[in-house]
């Protein structure tokens, strides 16, 4: 029988305590640093069920993972996700500290308080820029159901962030103003540097802003202090001591030395990191260890998650980031 405390820790040491679930691949907006161009949907079939989840997430928890994140493409779209949400909260009396979920915002005006009602700790909006003309550009949709979906969410108590990704010559001029929105509503906001996961294979380095031009920008306006990041994605910044941002720096500064996080898709593929390009198809082995719940069987799982994890590349440096082998996309693992 395997350990517990040894489960989930790589060969470099760190320990896996985040899980991202991406319970779907479709979503309502098409962001260009997210989604292919010309997506290619999975079948639902192939989705893990929402019993199939649970029943992979009590495995997970009993061997340590303290942090669950439910992502997409967009969550909210999968007819379900509330119930799951509610499921999950049993697991709290097993170790499971956190249960939180990344959204676009479209649907926050309808699942706002229902999210509240079944105990969601915290919450994660994609918004962009405040510029109409910009985020339809950049999403395909329109700004105005974001931004009631988020005074939505703010109203019903939940606990919010707002995450922007930053792309050069397209919404860079967003910064201060993204930040004073932020700042007046008492909600943080983290900036993400450009990373590629687009799906096209498009990226460039030259797309991306970096945490020192953001930093720059900033200062323009704000007293910048360094508060602290510890294992979590985003450094934080103190502006004017009243006031804090995350900016998450993956490709100039990146945090991989001190990863916690794993994902799994909504097919059931397990990935050891954000860049991984090779995945570890868990699929049949979650569908019969739920028909089943066999101990047997939970320690195989575990065995293969053990070793599937301790050979985790160091990080986004070390890996072959132009590797054609295998096309990923934002859209298909969460973030």
């Amino acid at each position: 029988m395997i350990s517990n405390s040894l489960n989930f820790i790589d060969q470099f040491g760190r320990q896996k305590k985040k899980l991202r679930i991406s319970i779907t691949d479709r979503c309502n907006f098409k962001c260009t640093y997210c989604m292919p161009e010309h997506p290619i949907w999975e079948k639902k079939s192939n989705f893990l069920s929402f019993e199939e989840l649970f029943a992979f997430c009590q495995i997970m928890v009993d061997a340590g993972i303290e942090q669950i994140r439910i992502t997409g493409g967009e969550p909210l779209i999968r007819s379900g996700v509330i119930h799951f949400i509610s499921q999950l909260q049993n697991l709290k009396t097993k170790g499971l500290k956190r249960i939180s979920l990344t959204t676009n915002g479209h649907y926050l005006t309808k699942y706002a308080h229902p999210l509240k009602l079944v105990g969601l700790d915290d919450l994660n909006v994609s918004l962009d820029t405040l510029n109409a003309d910009q985020f339809l550009k950049i999403t395909g949709n329109k700004l105005s159901p974001v931004l009631d979906g988020i005074e939505h969410a703010i109203k019903v108590g939940l606990n919010l962030k707002i995450n922007t990704v930053l792309m050069k010559n397209i919404n860079e001029d967003q910064i201060l103003d993204l930040v004073a929105w932020s700042k007046e509503r008492k909600i943080q906001i983290r900036f993400i540097e450009f990373m590629p996961l687009d799906g096209n294979a498009l990226w460039t380095s030259s797309d991306v802003v970096n945490e020192q031009q953001i930093l720059s920008v900033l200062a323009s306006k704000y007293i910048v202090n360094y508060v602290i990041q510890n294992s979590n994605p985003a450094r934080l910044y103190s502006l004017d001591t009243n006031y804090s941002i995350g900016i998450i720096s993956t490709v100039s500064n990146s945090f991989c030395g001190q990863c916690d996080r794993i994902r799994i898709t909504a097919k059931g593929e397990l990935l050891n990191c954000l860049f991984a390009v090779k995945g570890m198809d868990l699929k049949q082995q979650i569908t019969d260890y739920t028909l089943t719940k066999t101990t047997a069987l939970k320690q195989e799982i575990l065995q293969n998650i053990h070793q599937y994890i301790w050979n985790k590349d160091y990080g986004f440096d070390s890996i072959d980031k132009h590797n054609k082998s295998r096309r990923i996309s934002m859209n298909t693992i969460g973030g």
